[in-house]
């Protein structure tokens, strides 16, 4: 059976006044439950607060939009408190406490990709909540929660039912939430739009990779990451991922064409992609992109810390390998055809500019 790639939005799970947790649905989706990935987004408006929680999956962080501050607490270690604004990836391990706030007027969004694998349900992510309407104290009987946190029951019940908020709230101006720390950012979080540039092809296109060099943290999710920025008609060239890794792809902004094709030549997906989608390529099967004159820009995980990819066109193409007698008995082409086919593409790398 044929699993639908296409590309899809996320929708509403819940929010008030603090803002919306939106995410996208197997259902929807099936790639997500195929591929184990789950893929959710957080909208903060001004003074909205994303109550502590941790998760049963792994995930990568990225920030899409505004600015703001994150507190995130790994296993038995101190708070971390760091200011996060556009363009900032961060590596979630397993077992991560995390809260997110933002005090300014623009909204606070941050998009959740990560692995399923181990999640209560595949495909989707399941937060723990430490407090609110539906915090994990709230099941604890009053006895218990007295004896584990040594209260009087009267103060217990205030301390867990003095929320009533579900997931997100809005605070007020006098709440003391704490300024971010001078290197608590260090091996936390990684800014991929002023990091160093792995690929820079001029009318063409850029790349920074998320991997254990840049932010080992990503090691222990298991996932690396990349943020892809097309230019205005340039082309992604044709490639996939040759460690049987799934890239899970979403559009941060502009819009363009994309083709997907998989086993038996077969294209299995032909569509034209837009800021807030998100699709998934599939194990091994061939991606390629097309940038509207606007430009292209998407921000993808890789089921792999170290992701390896192999190109299908331009200079560093597994073409540019075979021996020419082997590429003529391939295509079932004269050797002036495979001179004339092995000499173009020779400067150009992943990216190509728009035919001039």
């Amino acid at each position: 059976m044929e699993i639908d790639l296409s590309p899809q939005l996320a929708k509403k799970v819940y929010g008030g006044n603090g803002g919306t947790y939106y995410a996208w649905s197997p259902s929807e989706l099936p790639m997500l439950r195929e591929g184990n990935i789950g893929a959710a987004k957080l909208a903060l408006e001004k003074n909205g607060f994303a109550l502590p929680r941790y998760s049963d999956s792994s995930k990568v962080a990225y920030i899409l939009q505004g600015t703001g501050v994150a507190g995130i607490v790994l296993p038995e270690k101190e708070e971390k408190v760091i200011a996060i604004k556009k363009g900032d990836a961060i590596a979630l391990p397993f077992g991560v406490v995390t809260w997110w706030y933002n005090k300014e007027d623009t909204e606070l969004v941050v998009l959740f990709l990560g692995d399923t694998s181990k999640a209560h349900k595949r495909g989707e992510f399941t937060d723990f909540f430490l407090t609110g309407s539906n915090g994990i104290f709230t099941g604890f009987s009053t006895e218990f929660v007295g004896r584990a946190w040594d209260l009087e029951e009267s103060v217990v019940k205030t301390l867990v039912g003095k929320q009533t908020g579900t997931g997100i709230v809005k605070l007020d101006g006098s709440a003391k939430i704490p300024e971010p720390k001078q290197g608590h950012r260090e091996g936390m979080a990684l800014n991929c739009e002023e990091a160093p540039l792995d690929v820079d092809i001029k009318n063409g296109g850029r790349v920074v990779v998320l991997n254990t060099k840049n932010l080992p943290l990503v090691g222990e999710v298991g996932l690396g990451a990349d943020l892809v920025r097309l230019d205005g008609s340039a082309m992604c060239s044709p490639g996939f991922s040759s460690d049987s890794a799934l890239q899970v792809t979403y559009i941060v902004r502009g819009s363009g064409r994309a083709q997907v094709v998989g086993i038996d030549g077969k294209r299995v997906l032909e569509t034209t992609v837009k800021a807030g989608n998100l699709f998934i390529v599939p194990r091994f099967f061939v991606v390629s992109k097309i940038a509207d004159p606007d430009g292209l820009e998407w921000f993808s995980i890789i089921t792999t810390p170290d992701p390896i990819f192999t190109h299908l066109a331009g200079s560093i193409s597994a073409w540019k390998a075979l021996s020419p007698g082997v590429l003529e008995a391939a295509f079932n082409v004269d050797s002036s055809v495979e001179q004339q086919f092995r000499s173009k593409r020779a400067a150009d790398a992943i990216f190509f500019p728009p035919p001039k």
